[in-house]
């Protein structure tokens, strides 16, 4: 298994939203911690032979991250057809053979239903903008129906709300870790050049997936 630091790198030639949408919070996911969460699920078993869907792909970072550790197929679902066009863009960058499926649906009611052993990964919104509060909640929501094991990256002290989420839906947490998100800054609203946010990242096991 190549090293996580390897997988950052091949990941580096990722490039990110031509013209992000602060409604759907589009910040990029940075190399480093898409290598980080795909590492980890690597290690615990849960890439290799299986189905990995990416919920809210944006340019495919974590599916292509996912792509590179064997999988038997992967799925990046975006409701925006922009970052989906970058996302495909990218998968010739990065140069995985991989099959990869690019889906323009919601990732809070993807037209999902894999019949194969399913890991969700993720970074959802955290819900920063005004009218998208708990939109990670939906997400969440998508990968306790359409997947065994999920991982999905959170704003600092999100435990209470996703341990409380995965207990009401026959889910568990079995492992979190911290994860620190850097942000370039994108949007007018943005006073940094960039901004460090604490993140966490949970896996949850999804009993009813």
């Amino acid at each position: 298994m190549a090293t996580r630091s390897a997988l950052e790198t091949q990941l580096a030639v990722v490039a990110g939203f031509d013209n992000p949408r602060a409604d759907l919070e589009q910040y990029p996911t940075p190399a480093g911690l898409a290598a980080h969460v795909v590492h980890a699920a690597d290690l615990n078993g849960d890439v290799e032979d299986r189905v990995v869907v990416d919920l809210g792909t944006g340019t495919g970072m974590l599916a292509l991250g996912a792509a590179l550790r064997g999988p038997k197929s992967v799925v990046g679902v975006d409701v925006d057809r922009s970052a989906l066009t970058t996302a495909a863009q990218n998968r010739r960058r990065v140069g995985t053979k991989t099959p990869i499926g690019w889906v323009c649906a919601d990732a809070t009611d993807a037209p999902l239903c894999p019949p194969d052993p399913t890991t969700v990964v993720m970074n959802p919104p955290f819900g920063a903008q005004d009218g998208n509060e708990h939109a990670d909640r939906a997400f969440l929501a998508t990968a306790a129906r359409v997947s065994e094991v999920s991982y999905s990256v959170h704003n600092a002290g999100s435990e209470g709300f996703v341990e409380a989420f995965a207990a009401d839906n026959a889910g568990t947490v079995t492992h979190a870790f911290r994860a620190p998100l850097e942000i370039d800054r994108q949007f007018e609203f943005h006073d940094a050049d960039t901004a460090a946010v604490d993140a966490e990242v949970y896996r949850i096991e999804w009993a009813a997936g």
